[in-house]
């Protein structure tokens, strides 16, 4: 087993707070990533379970051993870095080698452990290579391999992919999810890439200011989140938030109406995600009525950017191939039951 459990953890760096009050627990074989926007914490958190900065309160337990005081290189964990970090001057198979090497392991049981590893990530043909000799995203295979070497109980990856392009993240981001079914070992991912976060975890960690705003499964997150914050940031792209008024068991939106507990009352924020936004031409109901001012076609889909008569932002998104031009206006309704209420002073979520 190899749980991770992190009890109250504040980390101070002189007067800045950068984690306070952290409670999370990483079950066994789970894939966990931890996300949010640039300062949010994460990366802090990583190095802490890692062993490489050492918390200010609180605890940080594996396996229910307390890692207070436990060198990074005794706690069986392998960290994967946002820059490869290889050797330059040895090949891709010294460099997969190195740290069974230096270990003592014998060399018949390294160089198993070594092409095995790279037959999983398609890297034999480049054992022989130097890591100049390789494009981003091979270096970035071989520093994952490098980890995956170790066979340790728990991986701990810090945005391995933030430095390649589109495409290569795509590939390299099945690539790590393949493993991680394979092999089944406990992994701390982080990122700032909501969607890397959405299909690769199993839980989704989100913070902000280095506090955890949510926990929960991706499906969860979308769908049912917690306050405004965590709606606006999950999702691409992101949730439209509009004025609303509740009172007798509705929320009005201009003209339109949706059902709400009968306890709201006031002033609301009413969120709805751009493929909830439904388009009805110039229809004469209830409808929110906005003016489109772009019109971005992406293959699959059109996302539509409009301003309500109120001078509100949305963004809607459309099916492909529909017929809507710059400076139309359109009658939008929003899909019965996808609509989100959140306080407008705390940001808590209200339905």
């Amino acid at each position: 087993m190899a749980e991770v459990v992190v009890s109250g953890v504040f980390k101070r760096f002189g007067p800045v707070a950068a984690l306070s009050e952290i409670d999370l627990t990483v079950h066994d074989n789970e894939f966990v990533v931890l996300v949010g926007p640039s300062g949010s914490g994460k990366s802090t958190l990583l190095r802490i379970v890692a062993g490489l900065e050492r918390q200010s309160e609180g605890s940080v337990t594996i396996d229910g051993r307390d890692m207070a005081g436990v060198a990074p290189k005794d706690r069986d964990v392998a960290m994967v870095f946002q820059s490869h970090a290889l050797y330059p001057h040895m090949n891709v198979f010294d460099n997969l080698a190195f740290n069974q090497r230096i270990r003592g392991v014998d060399r018949k049981t390294v160089d198993a452990r070594v092409r095995e590893v790279a037959e999983r990530l398609e890297i034999t043909e480049l054992l022989r290579r130097r890591p100049r000799q390789m494009s981003g995203g091979q270096r970035q295979r071989v520093a994952i391999g490098r980890a995956l070497v170790r066979d340790p109980r728990i991986f701990l990856f810090d945005e391995p992919l933030s430095n390649l392009d589109a495409e290569l993240r795509v590939r390299l981001r099945t690539v790590i999810k393949r493993l991680h079914k394979e092999m089944r070992r406990t992994s701390v991912y982080v990122t700032h890439d909501q969607v890397e976060a959405m299909t690769l975890a199993d839980r989704v960690v989100v913070l902000r200011d280095g506090r955890i705003e949510q926990i929960g499964d991706p499906d969860t997150l979308y769908e049912r989140p917690a306050n405004e914050f965590v709606a606006g940031f999950i999702g691409s792209p992101a949730m439209n938030f509009l004025q609303g008024e509740a009172a007798g068991g509705v929320v009005r939106i201009g003209t339109v109406e949706t059902t709400a507990a009968d306890s709201l009352s006031g002033p609301v924020t009413v969120g709805i995600r751009p493929e909830d936004l439904l388009a009805e031409g110039a229809g004469d109901g209830a409808s929110i009525r906005a003016r489109i001012t772009l019109v971005e076609p992406m293959g699959a889909d059109t996302l539509v950017f409009c301003t309500t008569e109120e001078g509100q932002e949305l963004t809607v998104r459309l099916p492909r191939y529909t017929a809507v031009r710059e400076r139309e206006t359109l009658s939008l309704t929003p899909r019965p039951g996808a609509v989100h209420l959140f306080d407008p002073e705390t940001g808590q979520r209200l339905n």
